[in-house]
């Protein structure tokens, strides 16, 4: 299992702890310190990217991106120049992913 998440997130924060309390052990994958272009579209695989995009981030607003979303490939791109950019946290267990921190899909995925 692997958690990607911004140490300095507070959802992240509470995922983490989450995890903790309920003794998942997840490899930590911190964001701050990018993914690459290929680690992006391997985690998002044939799933919609654009639930991928961190609709809170200031790029994603100025760029109107709700409105008039990136291809693909540049929001690929995008989330692998700017971190933020990508919607955290994020729990991998196998094929099977959480995006945000939504206690019934954590569970759910985790089986506790």
């Amino acid at each position: 299992m692997k958690f990607y998440q911004k140490p300095t997130c507070s959802t992240c924060r509470k995922a983490k702890k989450w995890l903790a309390e309920n003794s998942v052990k997840a490899t930590e994958i911190d964001l701050n310190q990018g993914l690459s272009e290929a680690e992006l579209d391997a985690l998002i695989g044939k799933r919609d990217y654009t639930k991928f995009l961190n609709f809170r981030n200031e790029l994603y607003r100025e760029r109107k991106m709700k409105a008039n979303p990136p291809t693909r490939a540049e929001a690929i791109k995008l989330m692998s120049q700017h971190p933020n950019l990508i919607r955290r946290p994020i729990l991998v267990q196998g094929s099977k992913i959480a995006l945000g921190f939504d206690e019934d899909e954590f569970r759910e995925l985790t089986g506790r």
